[in-house]
């Protein structure tokens, strides 16, 4: 059965003229001998609007309920696309989460999936129909409607793709996968590929074209992912496997930033205790990015992470229980910046190149982290754009 799962971002869904040209270019491709599944995001800025709104009732809404209510956007941006299907003569048929029994597990706003039972959407195909699925969204063991957190369409449509033996197509308003946000940085390049790892750290490292779960699924099931425009003849970008991949054309593949964390340092920490905080974090599901510890002095150490800004009001009732006011030391004035390339695990010098960089342009690191194909720095946000500017050059981004 050739058959392939496209996803629309809610961008590519905003609004009905949007929606009717989406429809008139899947039935073109379904004539193409294609059986075609569709994932859909909610509208535009549907799933944000949600949020606002639960948000003017209460500073701290059920996360339970919350998942209910952002689930709803996605079922209308199905629905509407499949009675614009039905409308132009192409038989169709939308499913919920509920509906597929997309069975997940974990925390309300941060689920996983676990499994899909694709025999409905099976059938449906081999009676000709487009099926088109809701996208974000599961169900768990309570039979309660969960989501997958932001991005999380893209996860579904992978995961749609592993259980069907598809082609993953995910389609947004950029024509690609650029070297760096094209909108910080106008000379960014679009790559024609990029390997799997690459792109994982880059997702999760704040570039916002693809959600990083989606991408750690399709590199576990070797699932090639294309990202392309909606509705464009431009040739987009594929992640896949690194058998296909030049490695040493470039050292740096591409730069994140994100703007979403904050920064936590607790002075004057007891050692022990430091597996205890980092414990009772992980118990609330709140998510710890980059971590720096001192020496230990009297057995006293100053702990710095740094985490989403949306979780800093229940990380703070969990670090009072660590420390006194005088102690902690919250920066919300950070962007975390992060260079990527699988060419940085056979060449020296890349850190002190970057370092002396940011010294002589008087930009100030103040949390680093690293791996083999990755140095991320936390620096102030003024400086985002300066480092941008002088890393891109430098290595030709």
């Amino acid at each position: 059965m050739n058959i392939v799962v496209q996803k629309y971002g809610g961008s590519s869904v905003s609004s009905t003229e949007k929606i009717k040209l989406i429809a008139k270019n899947i039935i073109k491709r379904k004539n193409k001998n294609s059986k075609i599944v569709v994932v859909v995001s909610a509208m535009g800025d549907t799933t944000d609007d949600y949020i606002k709104l639960a948000k003017d009732i209460t500073d701290t809404p059920s996360k339970r309920e919350l998942d209910v209510l952002m689930s709803t956007g996605e079922m209308i941006s199905a629905s509407l696309l499949a009675m614009t299907l039905d409308s132009l003569g192409c038989s169709s048929i939308s499913y919920s989460a509920y509906q597929l029994d997309i069975q997940t597990s974990g925390l309300h706003g941060k689920s996983h999936i676990d499994d899909i039972n694709v025999e409905k959407i099976q059938r449906s195909l081999e009676q000709g129909k487009v099926v088109i699925v809701t996208g974000f969204q599961g169900v768990n063991d309570d039979g309660d409607i969960t989501t997958l957190g932001r991005g999380g369409s893209d996860t579904s449509a992978v995961a749609l793709a592993v259980k069907l033996n598809a082609r993953c197509e995910i389609y947004t308003d950029v024509d690609g996968i650029y070297s760096t946000d094209p909108r910080k940085y106008k000379y960014a390049r679009k790559l024609n590929e990029i390997e799997y790892e690459e792109m994982l750290e880059l997702a999760s490292l704040g570039a916002q074209v693809m959600h990083s779960r989606s991408i750690e699924l399709a590199q576990k099931y070797d699932v090639e992912v294309y990202v392309g425009l909606t509705c464009s003849n431009i040739v987009g970008t594929y992640i896949r496997g690194g058998n296909n991949m030049k490695l040493e054309d470039k050292i740096i593949t591409g730069i994140a930033t994100s703007d979403d964390d904050v920064s936590i340092t607790i002075k004057e920490l007891c050692e022990t205790q430091v597996c205890g905080l980092f414990e009772d974090i992980a118990i609330k599901g709140i998510s710890v990015d980059m971590i720096s510890q001192t020496a230990p002095i009297n057995k006293r150490i100053s702990v710095s992470f740094t985490i989403p800004k949306e979780e800093l009001s229940e990380c703070k009732s969990i670090v009072s229980r660590y420390s006194k006011d005088e102690d902690l030391v919250i920066d919300d004035n950070i962007t975390k910046f992060s260079l990527v390339g699988l060419g940085m695990k056979n060449t020296a010098g890349v850190a002190s190149k970057v370092f002396k960089i940011f010294k002589e342009n008087n930009i100030k690191i103040k949390l680093i982290t690293t791996s083999e194909i990755r140095i991320t720095c936390a620096i102030s946000y003024d400086d985002k754009q300066e480092a941008i500017n002088r890393i891109c050059k430098e290595f030709n981004l």
